[in-house]
Parts: C-alpha cells; sequence; structure tokens
C-alpha cells in the first residue's frame, strides 16, 4: 500500500514547479521594471541636459528647442505610465510567486508530517515485535 506522503508527492512535485515558473516570471518582471526604469533616468538626463544647453537665440530657435523639450516631456510622461505598469505587473507577479510558494511550503510541510507519522508508526511495530520476541524467549538455565 502506498503511503500517504507518496500519494502526495505528484502534488508537491507540481507545486514546486509551479512555484520555480512563478519565481522565473517574477526575475523577469524585475528586469523589465529595471529597464523601464532605467530608461526613464535615462530621458529624463537628457531633457535636463538639453535643457541647459545653450542654442541659438533667434525666435525659431528657440521656438524649435522648445518644442523639442515639449515633445521630450511627453516621452518622459509616456514612460512615467509604462514604469507604473510595469510596478503593478511585478507586483502581480509578486503576489503568483508567494501564493505559489506558500502551496509548496504547505505541502512540504503535510508530506514531512505524514513521513513522521509513518516513522513513529513503524517504530511502534518493530517494537511490538521485539516485545513479542522477548516475551516467547526461553528463560536461560541457571535461573531456576
Amino acid at each position: 500500500m502506498t503511503s500517504r506522503a507518496n500519494r502526495l508527492q505528484p502534488a508537491a512535485d507540481l507545486a514546486h514547479d509551479r512555484q520555480e515558473a512563478a519565481m522565473q516570471r517574477l526575475a523577469e518582471q524585475q528586469q523589465k521594471l529595471a529597464k523601464a526604469e532605467q530608461q526613464l533616468e535615462e530621458l529624463q538626463k537628457y531633457r535636463a541636459e538639453y535643457a541647459e544647453a545653450a542654442g541659438g537665440v533667434s525666435v525659431s530657435a528657440l521656438l524649435n528647442r522648445r518644442q523639442f523639450v515639449e515633445r521630450i516631456d511627453q516621452v518622459i510622461a509616456q514612460q512615467i505610465h509604462e514604469v507604473a505598469r510595469q510596478r503593478r505587473l511585478l507586483d502581480g507577479v509578486r503576489n503568483l510567486w508567494r501564493e505559489a510558494h506558500a502551496r509548496e511550503q504547505a505541502l512540504g510541510s503535510v508530506i514531512d508530517r505524514y513521513r513522521e507519522q509513518e516513522r513513529k508508526s513503524e517504530d511502534r511495530r518493530e517494537q511490538a515485535e521485539v516485545d513479542e520476541r522477548m516475551q516467547y524467549r526461553r528463560p536461560a538455565k541457571g535461573f531456576s
């Protein structure tokens, strides 16, 4: 007969695989967020450098410069939204990983408890066999 722990092992293996996959998705999402944050930082740095650079003094040059800065600001605003979206996605993936990890831990604990119960049961059975053998053992000569 298969033990309860052995019957649960496939479920524990599946929970482990799911937790590993969730951890992989978490790592990928962390990288996506880091990339989006880096792009935002580069855009902001570029805008600051461009806005500070000395340019032509003609009216058209100033208008072109202002329009370009406004376009950069629009791209920065879009990137800020992208960073926020990536953070939300990361939070969702992190929650999925936490749930998968908790399931894996719970199944592992149940299996460990079942294995401990089975070990104790086997120890009691072996002790009962030893006690039974000792009960029917002949007394040694010279003690009568």
